[in-house]
């Protein structure tokens, strides 16, 4: 859970399909720190289980992104859409995903054992997801937002899992956005009633969206192909009066 636009459309997404939900936010260390505000307040008005994961010593691995090491190298602006899509920017954080689903995946196998064998729940009642948000449509060309690249990560992680070799409870990935344009996603966020509002998506961490990083330029376009003002736009414009 990111506190942008993708993420808390998937997390409202997930809290209609599974009966016990936990959101778990990444401080890796990334520039734009306001998501994790965002997720906060997001995760608040959804009245769903939140933790921020201090994970901040990736920022020293992951070092060669603009994300990260923002002195270093600078965030692509104003890029052509065909562009975004064609290339790997220097805002790809090294492995981000591959690191996220790792640490999500051992949380949640964390939570079902204890129910398993604590608890004693039926094996056959439980159901193992990870809810996650990545795009392959509309996305900057990122080789971990790729449907591929999840299906063999979870094959791996099944692999090396109690719960899947003892207990024979797989972890999925669900990622229901993957194959969206942000047209779309937005469409689902607002039939899901989503609270969009509260979300951020700009690479930079202003009080105001840049409004030119690759980010910012698809959300927008998302936006304008449905003919509707952003409401996170409108209520900063309001705030800002």
């Amino acid at each position: 859970m990111s506190g942008g636009l993708d993420s808390t459309v998937v997390t409202s997404y997930a809290a209609t399909k599974v009966t016990r939900l936990n959101a778990l936010t990444f401080n890796y260390g990334q520039t734009h720190v306001k998501e994790i505000e965002c997720a906060t307040n997001i995760t608040s008005t959804l009245n769903i289980s939140h933790k921020v994961i201090d994970i901040s010593f990736v920022q020293n691995l992951s070092w060669y992104s603009a994300l990260t090491n923002p002195d270093e190298f600078k965030t692509p602006t104003d890029r052509p859409t065909k562009e975004i899509s064609e290339n790997i920017p220097i805002t790809y954080v090294p492995l981000r995903n591959t690191i996220f689903l790792s640490l999500a995946a051992a949380a949640l196998e964390s939570e079902v054992l204890n129910a398993i064998e604590t608890n004693k729940l039926d094996t056959t009642n439980i159901s193992a997801k990870v809810f996650m948000a990545p795009n392959a449509i509309d996305y900057s060309g990122y080789p971990d937002c790729r449907p591929e690249f999840f299906a063999s990560a979870i094959k791996t992680i099944n692999l090396g899992s109690k719960l899947s070799t003892e207990y024979d409870v797989d972890i999925e990935i669900v990622t229901p956005i993957i194959d969206k344009t942000k047209a779309e996603i937005i469409q689902m966020g607002i039939q899901l009633n989503s609270p969009i509002k509260f979300t951020w998506s700009c690479y930079g961490g202003g009080t105001m969206p840049c409004n030119h990083c690759d980010s910012c330029i698809l959300r927008a376009r998302g936006f304008q192909e449905l003919g509707i003002q952003d409401p996170a736009l409108r209520d900063l414009n309001n705030d800002s009066k």
